[in-house]
Protein backbone atom coordinates (compact mmCIF):
# COMPACT_ATOMS: atom_id res chain seq x y z
CA UNK A 1 0.00 0.00 0.00
CA UNK A 2 1.30 3.62 -0.55
CA UNK A 3 -0.22 7.09 0.40
CA UNK A 4 -1.61 9.89 -2.13
CA UNK A 5 -4.04 13.02 -2.50
CA UNK A 6 -6.82 13.14 -4.16
CA UNK A 7 -9.07 16.76 -4.28
CA UNK A 8 -6.66 17.27 -1.53
CA UNK A 9 -7.51 14.00 0.91
CA UNK A 10 -5.17 11.54 1.62
CA UNK A 11 -5.90 8.04 0.57
CA UNK A 12 -4.33 4.61 0.58
CA UNK A 13 -3.81 2.54 -2.95
CA UNK A 14 -2.43 -0.65 -4.07
CA UNK A 15 1.29 -0.19 -5.01
CA UNK A 16 0.22 -1.06 -8.49
CA UNK A 17 -2.52 1.37 -8.79
CA UNK A 18 -3.26 2.81 -12.02
CA UNK A 19 -5.22 6.15 -12.62
CA UNK A 20 -8.12 4.07 -14.19
CA UNK A 21 -7.80 1.99 -11.08
CA UNK A 22 -8.48 5.18 -8.66
CA UNK A 23 -11.41 6.25 -10.83
CA UNK A 24 -13.14 2.80 -10.03
CA UNK A 25 -12.02 2.91 -6.87
CA UNK A 26 -13.36 6.15 -6.33
CA UNK A 27 -16.81 5.21 -8.18
CA UNK A 28 -15.92 7.40 -11.10
CA UNK A 29 -17.01 5.91 -13.90
CA UNK A 30 -18.45 6.23 -17.62
CA UNK A 31 -18.26 10.23 -16.56
CA UNK A 32 -16.49 12.71 -18.21
CA UNK A 33 -13.42 14.05 -15.92
CA UNK A 34 -10.40 15.24 -16.23
CA UNK A 35 -7.39 13.71 -14.45
CA UNK A 36 -4.19 16.24 -12.90
CA UNK A 37 -1.14 14.19 -11.97
CA UNK A 38 1.17 16.46 -9.72
CA UNK A 39 -0.36 19.73 -11.15
CA UNK A 40 0.20 17.70 -15.05
CA UNK A 41 -3.09 16.44 -17.41
CA UNK A 42 -3.23 13.10 -17.85
CA UNK A 43 -4.57 12.30 -20.99
CA UNK A 44 -7.87 9.62 -20.92
CA UNK A 45 -5.49 7.22 -23.45
CA UNK A 46 -2.98 7.14 -20.97
CA UNK A 47 -4.96 6.61 -17.90
CA UNK A 48 -4.50 3.25 -17.61
CA UNK A 49 -0.92 2.92 -18.13
CA UNK A 50 -0.38 5.39 -15.32
CA UNK A 51 0.68 4.03 -12.50
CA UNK A 52 0.57 6.00 -9.62
CA UNK A 53 3.77 6.36 -7.10
CA UNK A 54 3.93 7.30 -3.55
CA UNK A 55 2.98 10.93 -2.27
CA UNK A 56 1.54 11.80 -5.90
CA UNK A 57 -1.22 14.36 -6.07
CA UNK A 58 -4.02 13.66 -8.02
CA UNK A 59 -6.55 15.68 -8.76
CA UNK A 60 -9.73 14.52 -10.22
CA UNK A 61 -12.68 17.35 -12.08
CA UNK A 62 -15.99 16.29 -13.33
CA UNK A 63 -16.56 17.63 -16.78
CA UNK A 64 -20.36 19.97 -16.09
CA UNK A 65 -22.53 20.83 -19.34
CA UNK A 66 -24.14 23.61 -19.70
CA UNK A 67 -26.32 25.74 -21.84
Amino acid sequence: MMNIQVNGEPKQVSSDCSITDLLLLLEITGRRVAVELNKEIVPKSLHTTTILQENDCVEVVHAIGGG
